[in-house]
């Protein structure tokens, strides 16, 4: 893969003219859009519902943690096993795959009740979502030319954004007025949509594969460890509030802990439309630490924060960091594996999957021994802990430069 920042000093000068925007809005550019953000829209539903939902059917916090970090156990072992399945089928077929599985496991979690059942449909759940997640991102990189490819990837995932901010507030509404029933139905009609929106996709031809391409699918890529141990450690966290931060607001007495997540998508919204030029002047090695700081502030501020306001606050700035992040440590994870194709799209994303698991099931842990305060601290810890890794990855890539 072509170095992003040639990009970057390209639109330096140009910015993004009627001309380049043509290039990326394509017809399937948009369709693969739509269909990847009403999935979210489902996928980001359950994010500060279901633990609500757990919590009133008299889960305890380590179940709770267990049911939400599973889709992500199953998204991480799926994701690997996605990138072999892309390099021999259209990802067309594989977004297909993702949003009938994920339509049927909402009406499944009509019918079950925790543990073991909903532990069941949360791992086929993971499936689809790594199934659907893997082959969007995979589909939109390549039908983007490559000199716009990191604009591509930042307007792409603005779905990802757009989705949590629709769903963040209104399914709780949801739930509250209506039942955790009707929010599953309303779930499962998004999910066809996303079917019927993948269906109408032009099927191309699979690109060939070298052989050995094949066969280190299901294993990691050395050259992205420094950005695959960023994206765990802040994703491990980021769960990690997204599972308990709603028990959490709750108890503080704030009835809606959707504005949080809704403040944090808004952000994110706003710095990938207005702040787009600082993906191009500024160099990825900068950004990365920059905004992990960004989020253990957050954290930090989190641990003694009671009043929607401050809620609102921190979510302002965990939205910034994964503004930043997400795109980021994509494109700095391509541009080393020197490769775009389905299978280093899901080697990069299995770190994300891993940290969405592990985050929950350790704050399930901790927060019953020690109380949130000090979880949403040992949290900022954390991300103290990546941004040391990976200064020191800087500073050992410029002595072998060196």
């Amino acid at each position: 893969m072509a170095d992003v920042g040639h990009y970057g000093a390209m639109g330096e000068k140009e910015g993004i003219s009627p001309p380049t925007i043509r290039v990326i809005l394509i017809r399937d550019y948009i369709l693969s859009f739509f269909a990847f953000f009403v999935f979210l829209i489902a996928f980001n539903s359950l994010i500060p519902t279901l633990p609500l939902y757990l919590a009133r059917l008299g889960s305890k916090e380590g179940e709770i943690g267990v049911l939400v970090g599973t889709i992500g156990v199953a998204s991480l072992v799926s994701r690997l096993l996605v990138g072999r399945v892309l390099a021999k089928h259209p990802e067309r077929l594989v977004m297909m795959g993702g949003a009938t599985l994920f339509a049927l496991s909402f009406l499944a979690l009509i019918v079950f009740r925790p543990f073991w059942p909903f532990f069941v449909v949360r791992l086929f759940q993971g499936i689809a979502f790594a199934s659907l997640d893997t082959a969007a991102i995979a589909y939109a990189i390549r039908i983007v030319p490559e000199a716009y490819r990191a604009r591509g990837i930042t307007y792409f995932l603005m779905a990802t954004s757009l989705a949590s901010a629709t769903a963040a507030v209104s399914s709780v509404f949801v739930v509250n007025e209506y039942g955790f029933t009707v929010l599953l139905l309303a779930c499962t009609g998004l999910s066809a949509c996303a079917l019927l929106l993948s269906w109408k996709l032009k099927e191309e031809a699979v690109r060939p594969v070298v052989t050995s391409q094949v066969k280190n699918a299901l294993l990691f890529e050395p050259k992205i460890l420094a950005p695959a141990v960023v994206s765990f450690l802040f994703f491990s966290s980021w769960a990690g509030v997204a599972a308990f931060f709603p028990l959490y607001c709750v108890k503080c007495g704030v009835a809606n802990p959707g504005y949080f997540f809704a403040a944090a998508s808004v952000m994110i919204i706003l710095v990938r439309v207005l702040g787009a030029r600082a993906f191009d002047m500024y160099s990825k090695e900068k950004i990365i630490p920059t905004f992990v700081f960004v989020s253990t502030v957050g954290f930090v501020i989190l641990s003694f924060s009671s009043t929607l306001p401050m809620f609102i606050l921190v979510g302002v700035l965990m939205g910034a960091s994964l503004a930043f992040l997400i795109p980021v440590t994509m494109a700095y994870a391509l541009e080393y594996a020197g490769s775009s194709d389905g299978s280093t799209v899901g080697t990069y994303q299995a770190s994300m999957d891993l940290g969405l698991a592990l985050g929950p099931v350790t704050m399930g842990i901790i927060v019953p021994i020690m109380g949130y305060r000090v979880t949403f601290l040992c949290l900022a810890l954390a991300s103290l802990v990546s941004l040391s890794y990976f200064r020191f990855y800087l500073r050992k890539k410029c002595r072998v430069r060196a």
